[in-house]
Parts: structure tokens; C-alpha cells; sequence
């Protein structure tokens, strides 16, 4: 029996049909991990089907336990410790099981479990990390606190002599309870909380929070909804886009490409209030649709942004190729195994930069992109500069896109009514930096019993980690953005 067959034998797997999961997984080394996660007494896991369509498994943990996939898909380590801090439920068999997010500060543990338990006032411990042996290796500790606009973070480097030979992340610091605050809310008063799950990404998380909410209603969206949802995730992508180009450049000492970019970006951000009245588009998609409606001058607003994007693009490339300086600090720098990438199910500008086709809106695929067709950017080399490419072209792409739907923009209705009634659904949206998924479940009165938001950074995190392996400490700011991963969006 397939992982995908043993997946879909039943709604609900017995705790043994769960166990056979990390054998059969194992065994099938296409199925990809999409995220993992828990309610109380319940554990639950998302795989990528062949087409891209998330398949669900489930199953009870007894006695708060049940076997761990980790062995199986490495990107499960991190979820599988999230799910024993919020939901006290124990991985058995687990590659790893220190704390994730939870640093020993909260006042209660597991708080989302059935039964959450006080914790005594003790001091919070001190986190560990795994060993590193060999002569002359020593530690530098970086953050929570960094020098500059950057979420918090804690980067423990093992180095010997001047080359990283193991790095890893404490994260964790950006927890806002974000699920508890979403429980017992209608779809409507929770999507902000799904906006702002992390705020660069706020249109993809709010229209796969969105999409969940409709899958689980039967809502059909307005095709006018459709469209400015897509302009808006278009839009999105462009300005994280040019923010990750200039940053990127600005780590490898190049400040001018930085400054262009970071003003060309602003013009597209001051577009996006124009049409939308936000610079970053949040609390505007919604379940059943948008809302407001683009204002009349918002068309050509963003259409002057984007005029102002491609008519420096070539100039700014011919500069990011012709500076032997700059290629030097970023070709064959923080390298990604494709084999590593595809083994963590790696997306986005991270995973297509070492090879890895794949884009949420072909597969599986969803309106209105069935009509659009955009072309996916790939990346074989798995470096920094594969990973800016990736960037570059794929801004020309979404320019193009806006263009089409701005051109063909549907008329009639942007918001569809909400039934209240109970129901569960998934939603897949891809952002700027991969897959969004969000899965809930309603209750009969149409409120939200349970549910969970996953970011792309969740299987992109471990890979930095790989990535900068080798490299020397002074490379891994530009290892990191190129990455860019979400500190918010996998701190909940």
C-alpha cells in the first residue's frame, strides 16, 4: 500500500494506520509533507497529492502520543515540536523534541490542549542546542535583537576557523496566540487575524484563510473578487520581489541597486493604497470575496508603478551582472542541494531556485489562474544568485499578469453572503514566497472550532540551515535573504 492509499483509506486513521504512515512514506519519496499540526486529542498531517491537491490524514493520539513522521520527511521536525508545545501531544520516535516555541515563559503549557496546565514560576531555562565537536570550534551567538528593521530571531554558529559548521535557529519570539485568537470567530471576524499571520505576505494568507472559509461553506466567489485577488497577490510579489533584489545587494556591500529597488518598490506600494487604500493590501481580501471594490484610479496608478518597475529592470540586471565584486559574493554562495529542496518539499523562490517546478497556482491550480497561465521560473544553480534570478524573472512575469487583469477585468459583484453552517475546507494560495495553506473546520453555527495557517518559511527555515554550511559567517546575511524566510509566520 502507497502512503497516498494508506493516506486516504479512511477520514479518520486508527492510531495503528497512523503508525504504518512513516513506514509507507519512506517508501514513497514523492509525497511531499505539506504541514502537521493538532487538536486537542487529534493529530493531523497535509500531504501534496500528485496533482498538487492536499490530501488529508488524521488520526487520535492516545494517551497524548502518536508516531512521529520526522523520521520519514524532515521538514516534520519543527512542526512536530510546535505540536507538542501548543497541544501536548508527544511525537513518538521523534528526531527531535526540545521546545520550539514555547521558551518557558508562558504562564500555562500546551494551552491549546484539552486540558492546558499552569506552570510553576521558575526561571525559564536555558535553550539548548546540538553539540559540535572538533578542535578549534566555537560559537557566535546573533539576535533576538539585530541591528536593523528585521523581526527577532536567535542564530547560534558553530565556526572553525572562519567557515560555519553548523548552524541553527531558536525562533519563536513573534508568538501571538494567533489559532487560540481565531477560535470560536466567524470567518469574517478571523480573516484579519490571518492577514496579519505575516504581514508581507498578508493577501496570499488572507486568501487561503479565505478559500478554507468557502470550501467549507460551498461559497462560489464572484469572478470580479477572483481577479482583484490575484492582481492584489500579483502586486504582492512584486514589491517583496524588489524589496529581496535591493536587500540582497545591500548585504554584499552594493548599496546602489538597494536604493533603486527600495524606490521603485515604494511607487508600487504607494499604487497599491492608491487602488486599495493599503500599502499592503491587508484586511482586503475576505471570506466570499474582496472588499472595497479598486478605486476608479486605481488601474492607472499601478499601471504608472509597473511602467516605472520595467523600464529600470534591464539597467538594474546589466549592473547586478556586470560587477565582478558583487557576482563574486553571490554565485556558488549558500548552495541548495535540488535533492535536499525536493526532499523537504521546498517552494517558492527557494525550491524552484534549485530546480524544483513547482507553483500552487498550476498545481493544483485555481481560478482565476486556470485562465492565466503563468509561466514558472526555474533555477538550477541553488545559490544566492539562482535564487535573486528566480526574483527577476518572475517580476517580469507578475508585470505581465497585472497587466492582463487590469485589461480584463470582470464587472458585477465583489462579496459573496456566508451561510452559517458547520463544514471544513483547505485552502492553497501561492504567495510570494511559496504554498500559503490554511485548513479549519465550523461548527453548526458557522464559527471556527479549529484551524491552522501555514507559512512556506515552516520547510524553508531547515534549509538555510543546510545552505550555509561550509560558507563563512560574513556570507550569511546574504544567505538569509535570499531566503527570506518568515520569522512571524511560523511563530503563530
Amino acid at each position: 500500500m502507497t502512503a497516498l492509499d494508506l493516506i486516504r483509506a479512511a477520514p479518520l486513521l486508527t492510531p495503528e494506520q497512523w503508525s504504518a504512515l512513516p513506514g509507507a512514506l519512506s517508501a514513497d519519496p514523492t509525497t511531499a509533507l505539506l504541514a502537521l499540526w493538532a487538536e486537542p486529542g487529534i493529530v493531523h498531517a497535509a500531504f501534496a497529492g500528485p496533482d498538487g491537491v492536499p490530501v488529508l490524514a488524521r488520526a487520535p493520539a492516545p494517551e497524548g502520543r502518536y508516531a512521529a513522521l520526522s523520521p520519514a520527511r524532515p521538514g516534520a521536525i519543527r512542526f512536530e515540536r510546535m505540536v507538542r508545545d501548543l497541544w501536548g501531544l508527544t511525537a513518538e520516535g521523534a528526531v527531535d523534541l526540545r521546545p520550539w516555541l514555547d521558551h518557558g515563559r508562558w504562564p500555562i503549557a500546551a494551552p491549546l490542549s484539552a486540558q492546558p496546565r499552569a506552570t510553576p514560576g521558575i526561571e525559564a531555562p536555558q535553550p539548548e542546542f546540538l553539540p559540535v565537536e572538533g578542535e578549534g570550534v566555537h560559537q557566535i551567538p546573533v539576535g533576538p535583537i539585530h541591528a536593523g528593521v528585521i523581526e527577532p530571531g536567535h542564530f547560534r554558529f558553530h565556526i572553525q576557523g572562519e567557515a560555519v559548521v553548523r548552524l541553527e535557529q531558536r525562533l519563536g519570539y513573534k508568538h501571538k496566540g494567533i489559532i487560540a485568537l481565531m477560535l470560536g470567530k466567524s470567518p469574517r471576524a478571523a480573516a484579519a487575524f490571518a492577514a496579519r499571520l505575516s504581514g508581507d505576505s498578508t493577501v496570499a494568507h488572507g486568501w487561503a484563510f479565505a478559500a478554507a472559509a468557502e470550501a467549507a461553506l460551498g461559497v462560489a466567489v464572484p469572478p470580479r473578487a477572483l481577479a482583484l485577488r490575484a492582481l492584489m497577490a500579483e502586486l504582492e510579489r512584486i514589491h517583496n520581489h524588489l524589496n529581496d533584489w535591493g536587500f540582497v545587494c545591500n548585504d554584499a556591500a552594493f548599496a546602489f541597486p538597494h536604493a533603486r529597488c527600495g524606490f521603485l518598490r515604494e511607487g508600487v506600494l504607494r499604487a497599491c493604497a492608491t487602488a486599495f487604500g493599503h500599502r499592503l493590501m491587508m484586511d482586503r481580501v475576505l471570506p466570499g470575496g474582496v472588499a472595497p471594490d479598486i478605486a476608479p484610479e486605481g488601474p492607472g496608478a499601478i499601471l504608472a508603478a509597473l511602467d516605472a518597475v520595467e523600464g529600470e529592470m534591464p539597467s538594474l540586471l546589466a549592473i547586478y551582472d556586470s560587477h565582478a565584486s558583487l557576482q563574486d559574493r553571490v554565485v556558488g554562495t549558500g548552495f541548495l542541494d535540488a535533492a535536499l529542496a525536493e526532499r523537504f518539499g521546498a517552494g517558492g523562490f527557494v525550491g524552484r531556485g534549485s530546480g524544483r517546478r513547482v507553483d500552487a497556482r498550476l498545481a493544483p491550480g485555481y481560478a482565476p489562474y486556470d485562465m492565466l497561465a503563468p509561466a514558472v521560473v526555474v533555477e538550477t544553480g541553488g545559490d544566492v544568485d539562482a535564487r535573486v534570478r528566480v526574483r527577476v524573472a518572475e517580476l517580469t512575469v507578475s508585470i505581465g499578469l497585472v497587466r492582463r487583469l487590469l485589461a480584463d477585468l470582470p464587472g458585477g459583484e465583489t462579496l459573496a453572503a456566508l451561510p452559517a453552517r458547520a463544514g471544513e475546507g483547505v485552502g492553497l494560495v501561492e504567495g510570494f514566497r511559496g504554498e500559503c495553506l490554511t485548513w479549519l473546520r465550523l461548527d453548526d453555527g458557522g464559527l471556527i472550532r479549529a484551524v491552522f495557517p501555514r507559512d512556506p518559511s515552516w520547510l524553508q527555515w531547515p534549509l538555510l540551515e543546510a545552505a550555509i554550511e561550509g560558507n563563512i559567517v560574513a556570507d550569511f546575511p546574504l544567505c538569509n535573504k535570499s531566503f527570506n524566510c518568515s520569522y512571524s509566520g511560523v511563530d503563530l
